[in-house]
């Protein structure tokens, strides 16, 4: 008879840690859980474990499976064999993957007395099998001394150095590797591509006629790194608390996070050491209202994703003041007064485009059959307001405008002021356009990553920037 295939859960049947997973959930519910973690640690990891998994339930259909994992135990059923799933994760979340999975024959799990791990893993299965009594497949160092008591090793997606050790001490006879390009999934979970953003940095530079000043062209595009690195961290914050609900979404289900092309402890590591090192630069290289500004927007993008984010109305305004403390952002590393005008200018616009991302996930959800959207207040029935509402906000941009070039001071500062009424119709028909095509449901999540890539986007803009230059 063959030998059984005893298969780990964390980082082998799944591409990601459920442990990590469900402790950054079990915060999210609560900030103050966060000291409790401390206190359950000290009675020992599986309690730890036992008490997370009290408070956390999982969506097990939404797990990021290895399907090449899942491919071979379903072979090797065909043939025949049992399979056993022994992990170091809490009995109540293996059992509800084995059920969901029908994979498995037999569960062994931590519960709130062992923690099923490494050497105490080894000890069971020995206890039941007898040494080189089963095969086994994992993926950690803390598998290694599992495969010295196993018949085969079979490895999985090894960390780093795992594999090597594993061949000395063991017996390796198949490996799985599917993982992507390591680069590649980091450039994706910074979200690269959104630092075009941060452009609004020197909006307070172009408005005060000041890009040809090559000393602050250059502190702006210092400013500009450093604003999108705190950015960053700010999308893998967002990235680790939304793993539930980018797993149920369409297209945020394969952010690097979720679908488990990159591990959640990468994130846990990374988001302190850069925001350390961006803090850290804004204060001893550029001017201290640039570094209050900065922290101002992190706290406002932390309140964002732990509580505001989940409020109706709140979220888009939230939004919005993120947008324009970019340019207040760009006025304070260049020593520029930030006028009235661009201010008003800027939460109108914003508002709208924070709106537009808003009615495109709504109207996916309407789309799907879906009551409520995930994390967040809105109903697919609220689409008509909230159209009414963005399209409202954007032509009130305009507005903000018009009466912009009216004013005495905006004569002083411009050749020909009444060039920029030119500039009016252009925006009009950009937001107009732009609720057109959301309205359609053609929209992208994100409606300033659709302006970049859009074509007609790039010829008003590029015919916006025209007009101003045409009125100095």
């Amino acid at each position: 008879m063959e030998k059984p295939l005893v298969v780990d859960l964390d980082g082998t049947l799944i591409k990601t840690d459920l442990l990590v997973e469900t402790l950054l959930t079990y915060v999210n519910q609560n900030i103050l859980n966060a000291f409790l973690f401390f206190v359950f640690l000290l009675k020992g990891k599986s309690y730890l474990k036992s008490k997370i998994a009290k408070s956390v339930d999982i969506n097990v259909g939404t797990l990021p499976y290895n399907l090449d994992v899942v491919k071979f135990i379903e072979k090797e059923r065909e043939a025949g064999r049992k399979v056993i799933l022994a992990t170091a994760s809490n009995i109540k979340y293996a059992k509800e993957i084995a059920d969901y999975t029908e994979l498995f024959d037999y569960v062994l799990a931590s519960d709130e007395n062992v923690n099923l791990a490494s050497r105490s893993k080894a000890h069971e299965l020995v206890k039941r099998y007898g040494k080189g009594g089963f095969d086994y497949m994992g993926n950690s160092a803390a598998d290694l001394t599992v495969w010295e008591q196993a018949d085969k090793a079979i490895v999985v997606n090894p960390d780093r150095g795992v594999l090597t050790r594993a061949k000395r001490n063991a017996n390796v006879t198949q490996t799985f590797d599917n993982r992507p390009s390591f680069l590649k999934s980091m450039l994706k979970a910074f979200r690269v591509h959104q630092w075009a953003k941060n452009i609004l940095i020197f909006v307070p530079l172009a408005a005060s006629h000041y890009l040809t000043e090559l000393d602050q062209l250059f502190t702006g595009v210092f400013a500009f790194l450093l604003f999108s690195l705190c950015a960053s961290t700010v999308y893998l914050l967002n990235d680790l608390l939304d793993l539930e609900d980018d797993r149920h979404h369409k297209s945020k289900c394969l952010r690097p996070f979720a679908s488990g092309d990159l591990d959640v402890r990468v994130g846990l590591v990374l988001c302190p050491i850069i925001l350390s090192l961006v803090l850290l630069s804004s204060f001893i290289f550029l001017p201290f209202d640039f570094f209050l500004v900065l922290v101002a927007y992190y706290v406002l993008t932390l309140a964002y994703s732990f509580k505001l984010k989940r409020i109706v109305m709140i979220d888009v305004i939230t939004l919005a003041l993120l947008y324009t403390i970019r340019i207040i952002a760009g006025g304070a590393v260049l020593g520029l007064e930030i006028t009235f005008w661009l201010l008003a200018f800027s939460m109108f616009i914003f508002l709208s485009l924070a709106l537009v991302k808003r009615y495109a996930e709504l109207y996916e959800a309407r789309k799907s059959g879906v009551e409520k959207t995930r994390g967040r207040g809105y109903r697919p029935s609220d689409l008509e307001l909230l159209s009414s509402l963005g399209a409202s906000s954007g032509y009130l941009s305009v507005l903000v405008m018009s009466l912009y070039i009216n004013e005495p001071s905006t004569a002083a500062m411009y050749s020909h002021p009444a060039v920029i009424w030119l500039a009016c119709p252009l925006l009009l028909y950009w937001i107009s356009r732009t609720w057109m095509i959301t309205h359609r449901g053609l929209m992208h999540d994100d409606p300033v990553v659709f302006a970049l890539k859009d074509r007609a986007s790039q010829i008003i803009g590029t015919l916006f920037i025209l007009v101003f230059w045409l009125a100095i």
